[in-house]
């Protein structure tokens, strides 16, 4: 149990501190030589859509399971 908490735990340690790294960053739509040295790591707008459709399908498996 303490490996999968650690496991979690780690995964959201990254994924925060990637967050802050690239919030921090220029945006690649800025100014060409900016946006060359300072790419972010994460296309943010892509992840929120994909996690987005993840929780919508999930609702509606969950819907479906349940109703039965």
């Amino acid at each position: 149990m303490k490996t999968f908490f650690g496991m979690i735990l780690g995964a959201l340690l990254l994924a925060s501190g990637v967050y802050v790294y690239d919030s921090m960053q220029t945006s690649s739509v800025a100014n060409r030589e900016v946006a060359i040295t300072n790419r972010t790591i994460v296309n943010w707008d892509v992840a929120k859509a994909d996690w987005d459709a993840l929780r919508d399908r999930a609702h509606k498996d969950w819907v479906r399971i349940s109703s039965k």
